[in-house]
């Protein structure tokens, strides 16, 4: 099943659940507005080669539309509708004044060379120029784009605007405007989420150890967090692959490795697995950190852990998430956990708005009581309705959408 589907069977569940307006359940069933461009970009030889690009805008009535952009070989429109959705909804969980969007541009970047993926980011920054702004679709890194990138479509924008507009978009550089703790931000902002989980279902160091798929930024900051507290990550995987041993990895050496050599690196007593095989492991807490479904129904039936902290987009199928529940396993959704990212976004927003620069003390202790309190209330939530924390979390995300959308009518 595609991403889409999976997202509308996930708004579906909760619209039934909370009685949700008709009028609202329409609207967000589809999007505002939907851009697609196909531009040119200047290659090495002196060609031309066009690409194609998204920009998805899903629903304004809370804020700005916000989400990442992404460059992938992958990238299609059904991805970028879902992503933009759950942007949607993941700004509302987490109560920031933004709506959602989502963007790419189905591309290969490891195939570019640095000046044709500047290039490239220009070009696409041209082509929907008109359609993003400070006050109207605020575009962040994603997948293979980084905070040069965001500095480079910042530029471009300030160009076509004729003067700097830095709150454009988010996780930019710090010498450009870039928030202190953005680069951390999406992992640390998990494991304050995990943190409202913890005592309720007994992970303590001592019984529960840790499995992270995907060791990107993302994942390498929470299997750093973990470690750093005590647990032991057994287990960490990216796209070639993983390590595990039961005796739990080095995790700061693991990091380092892969930050010198781009890949993980087998020590003595680690094993070679499969990510296939991660996922299926005996942990206490599995966390998947890179894409879209991954846990599958079959997946899902072999699934040990007590906790799925999902810091990747979508990482769970629904037919998946109904097999984790039944099992008991709970499943902490995407759009809680790895709203940290975008919350810090928002604060780079508010700083660039206001010129002002915070510490990364300033900014986490700003984030930190807003995930307790998106935390706080899903849980509620959940127990409220007796319903799994995924649709308790599009229950606190609707709640607010439909007194947002009907101001609009």
């Amino acid at each position: 099943m595609s991403a889409f589907s999976n997202a509308m069977r996930q708004l579906d569940l909760a619209a039934t659940a909370m009685h949700l307006d008709s009028f609202t359940l329409e609207r967000l069933r589809r999007p505002e507005r939907l851009v697609e461009v196909d531009f040119p970009v200047k290659m090495d030889d002196g060609s031309l080669k066009f690409f194609h690009g998204y920009r998805v805008q899903w629903n304004s009535a809370r804020g700005p539309y916000k989400g990442g952009l992404r460059f992938h070989a992958q990238t299609d429109l059904d991805e970028v509708k879902a992503l933009s959705f759950w942007m949607t909804i993941k700004c509302a969980v987490a109560n920031i004044p933004f709506g959602g969007g989502k963007g790419g541009v189905t591309v290969n970047p490891k195939e570019l060379s640095k000046p044709e993926l500047e290039n490239l980011t220009r070009s696409f920054t041209r082509s929907i120029a008109p359609v993003i702004g400070q006050d109207l679709d605020v575009p962040a890194p994603d997948v293979n784009t980084t905070p040069q990138i965001m500095d480079w479509l910042a530029d471009e924008f300030g160009k076509y605007k004729g003067q700097p507009e830095p709150a454009v978009v988010t996780g930019k550089t710090i010498e450009h405007g870039g928030s202190e703790g953005r680069g951390t931000a999406t992992g640390q902002g998990a494991f304050y989420v995990f943190d409202a989980y913890r005592a309720k279902l007994g992970l303590d160091p001592e019984s529960s150890t840790v499995a992270v798929q995907g060791f990107g930024n993302a994942g390498q900051e929470i299997a750093r967090l973990f470690h750093h507290h005590g647990y032991k990550v057994i287990a960490v995987s990216d796209s070639q692959g993983g390590l595990h041993d039961e005796n739990g990895l080095d995790i700061p050496e693991v990091i380092r490795l892969k930050k010198e050599t781009g890949h993980l690196v087998r020590s003595a007593e680690a094993r070679e697995i499969s990510n296939d095989e991660l996922l299926r492991l005996a942990c206490g807490i599995l966390v998947p950190s890179a894409l879209e479904n991954v846990i599958t129904a079959e997946v899902a039936s072999e699934v040990k852990a007590k906790l799925v902290l999902e810091v990747a987009n979508g990482p769970t199928t629904p037919e998946a998430d109904m097999i984790l529940a039944k099992q008991g396993t709970t499943v902490a959704p995407d759009v809680l956990v790895n709203s940290g990212g975008v919350t810090v976004s928002y604060l780079e927003w508010q700083q660039n708005k206001i010129g002002e620069h915070w510490s990364e003390t300033e900014v986490f202790q700003r984030l930190k009581p807003m995930m307790d309190d998106a935390s706080s209330a899903v849980i509620r939530v959940a127990e409220e309705f007796a319903v799994t924390q995924r649709e308790a979390a599009f229950i606190v995300a609707l709640k607010r959408l439909d007194q947002a959308i009907r101001k609009t009518i």
